[in-house]
């Protein structure tokens, strides 16, 4: 569980869906071959096939730090998509809307100095929206259009400032306050299919968290098939995501706080996803301290090299 923000407002594009197939093949031991997501969006990471991300919480640290570490052995960068935490989901009496808080606006502004430079090393920057304990949240849309509108203002956002892709967090929603509705079975669904037709050549990924992280399936349409990704949302464990249509690939079992977790569990959970042939581990809470000794416990293990940090 994470600490909420507060955080604006934006609209859309147009095209269509698409769908997932690809396959990560792993020996035990052995280093999982390198993936393409099946949708084919999402990036293919570096040395051993594993995609590494971090979220930055940036009201208090800065985006920028997800380029400062490398792999020693090769200079590729360790962190193949930095998330921009958090955006938020909020209620005006009638209508869910973006928020987008001061620090998370000024590392927008600012992308030309904080988000370009990580894209020209390869590094996906998504946003991640979260809940504002306002009875807004993911799964409490009443209908397909409240859903879409919605979609469209995550789509302009991405759009508006050349972001890679949006992350759903679905914490801190305070389901029924202010007169909100309860989490139904169709507003996850109706919102990512409308988020994948707004913006069908950028990432969307899941935080496996709340009531959307249940309901993933309505009157035939998968939101597995419109993820690139999802991850195990609980730091220092190990929870394989249950996402119909995603591959191994596309799935992240291994949850570490970076700033919290031991090295020693950080190294275990790194040395089984390659080992099971996971083709993502997430990290959290990359601040602005020099944390390359904890970062190489699990890039030794991703990686087979430390990491360095300029």
């Amino acid at each position: 569980m994470r600490l909420a923000h507060r955080p604006h407002t934006r609209r859309r594009a147009l095209a269509a869906g698409i769908a997932a197939l690809a396959a990560l093949s792993a020996v035990v031991g052995a280093a999982p071959a390198t993936a393409t997501p099946g949708n084919g969006r999402g990036p293919v990471p570096a040395a051993s096939g594993t995609t590494t991300v971090a979220y930055v919480e940036v009201n208090s640290n800065s985006i920028a730090n997800v380029g400062r570490y490398s792999i020693a052995s090769t200079g590729e960068p360790v962190f193949d998509i930095g998330i921009i935490f958090a955006a938020n989901i909020n209620y005006d009496g009638e209508n869910a809307y973006l928020y987008l808080n001061p620090q998370v606006q000024a590392t927008l502004d600012d992308a030309d100095t904080l988000i370009r430079p990580l894209q020209a090393k390869g590094i996906k920057v998504y946003l991640s929206i979260l809940g504002n304990h306002q009875g807004a949240g993911f799964a409490n849309f009443p209908d397909r259009a409240s859903a879409a509108a919605f979609a469209q203002e995550l789509a302009d956002v991405v759009d508006e400032y050349g972001l890679d892709g949006i992350d759903f967090d679905d914490e801190w929603a305070n389901y029924g306050a202010n007169g909100t509705g309860q989490p139904n079975d169709w507003s996850f669904v109706y919102l990512v299919d409308e988020l994948r037709d707004a913006m069908p050549d950028k990432d969307i990924s899941l935080y496996m968290y709340g009531p959307s992280s249940t309901r993933l399936e309505y009157d035939g349409i998968r939101v597995g098939d419109h993820l690139d990704y999802a991850w195990n949302s609980i730091y220092g464990t190990w929870d394989p995501p249950s996402v119909p249509g995603l591959t191994k690939a596309q799935e992240g079992p291994a949850a570490v706080n970076i700033a919290a977790t031991s090295p020693t569990t950080m190294a275990s959970l790194a040395r089984r996803t390659v080992r099971e042939g996971y083709g993502v581990y997430l990290t959290y809470n990359l601040t602005n301290d020099d944390q390359t000794a904890r970062v190489s416990s699990f890039t030794q293990e991703l990686y087979g090299s430390p990491a360095i940090r300029d």
